[in-house]
């Protein structure tokens, strides 16, 4: 019998979605009979440990990103951070040699990891931002981007190829090089028909500080209000703590399945529009209120996009307030079609 073959899956450690939207790559490997190998650092490493504690977990060098807590200064603080990023970048192909050497690694997918390719090995990138929104400098970033994704052997991107399609300009470019595989939407849940127990389930993620700004924005519009409220904080710690204050109950985090639980339990979604998170509800069929990160121009993008579609309304952070969430009755929500993704062909790369 032919001994399962190795493959790496590394995601970035800015917020939770790169490696939730790991998750199910993970599982379809494992499925496929393949043994996924997992590397990141950080809070994504984290949650990988708690969802896979069976498999073999690498920590990467860490790129030290750190966001501003005023988010008009967000171009600007990565600017200055570039060098920093660039000497992490170096000390991960390092580390990235070592793994293959030691390892007996054949295959390797990153998502949003520059370094974690090699040149002997099928190296995958996954990644929504073909274009890097940036202002001013869009152009200039998005050609950044597209010349570190064209290392790679393969890019797979997580949505349709369709007229119809969440990433927008994001995921879409004409007469590229880049040699690109629209993979549909990822996520690690289903929907299921479940009695609903919440009115409002705020899913709070993305860096610090913004994500904790954002949690007490919220809990102090959201404290005096008589709807029923769960709060998952999306701070990954060693154990998992509850507590209840009047009408809210709130987790620091949640399992994969838990999570599921409680999203289709609930009837309405505060959170973040990052796209992992969008397309968590859209496979969901959820309602959702988006509070973009500050300074973050594509989550604005995705905001904007998806309320001039009629999908979801948005506001920034600093003008949210409880009355915001009315506006959401105008709207028709997140949803796509049922996709079948045929990953044994997604994995043919590795064979």
């Amino acid at each position: 019998m032919t001994k399962p073959k190795n493959i790496l899956v590394a995601p970035l450690n800015w917020g939770l979605g790169h490696a939730t939207r790991c998750i199910p790559i993970i599982r379809e490997l494992q499925i496929n009979d393949f043994t996924p190998i997992l590397a990141s650092d950080g809070d994504a490493l984290k949650l990988l440990k708690k969802e896979f504690p069976l498999l073999e977990c690498i920590e990467l060098p860490s790129y030290h990103i750190k966001y501003p807590k005023n988010g008009t200064y967000f171009r600007l603080k990565l600017l200055l951070q570039f060098p920093k990023l660039i000497s992490a970048v170096k000390n991960e192909k390092k580390t990235i040699e070592s793994i293959v050497a030691k390892r007996n690694i054949s295959g390797i997918i990153s998502d949003n990891r520059f370094g974690v390719y090699h040149k002997n090995i099928p190296s995958v990138y996954i990644t929504h931002q073909l274009n890097v929104l940036s202002g001013i400098t869009t152009a200039l970033s998005s050609k950044i981007h597209q010349d570190i994704i064209k290392k790679f052997d393969e890019c797979w991107v997580p949505d349709s190829n369709e007229e119809y399609n969440y990433s927008g300009k994001l995921g879409h470019i004409g007469n590229s090089k880049i040699n690109l595989k629209y993979i549909g939407l990822l996520s690690r849940f289903k929907k299921k028909e479940l009695i609903i127990k919440y009115d409002y389930l705020v899913l709070l993620s993305g860096p610090e500080p913004q994500r904790t700004i954002l949690e007490k924005t919220l809990y102090k519009e959201l404290k005096n209000s008589t709807k029923k409220i769960l709060f998952i904080k999306g701070k990954i710690e060693s154990e998992q703590k509850i507590a209840s204050e009047k009408n809210i109950t709130s987790y620091n985090y949640m399992t994969s399945n838990e999570l599921e639980t409680a999203i289709n339990e609930s009837e309405l979604i505060i959170a973040r529009s990052g796209y992992t998170t969008i397309m968590d509800l859209a496979k969901m069929n959820k309602k959702a209120f988006f509070i973009p990160t500050p300074g973050q121009f594509e989550q604005m993008y995705l905001a904007q996009r998806l309320q001039k579609l009629n999908h979801a309304p948005y506001c920034s952070q600093d003008n949210f307030c409880i009355e915001s969430l009315t506006k959401l009755s105008n709207y028709k929500g997140l949803n796509t079609e049922k996709q079948n993704t045929a990953f044994s062909n997604i994995f043919a790369i590795f064979n």
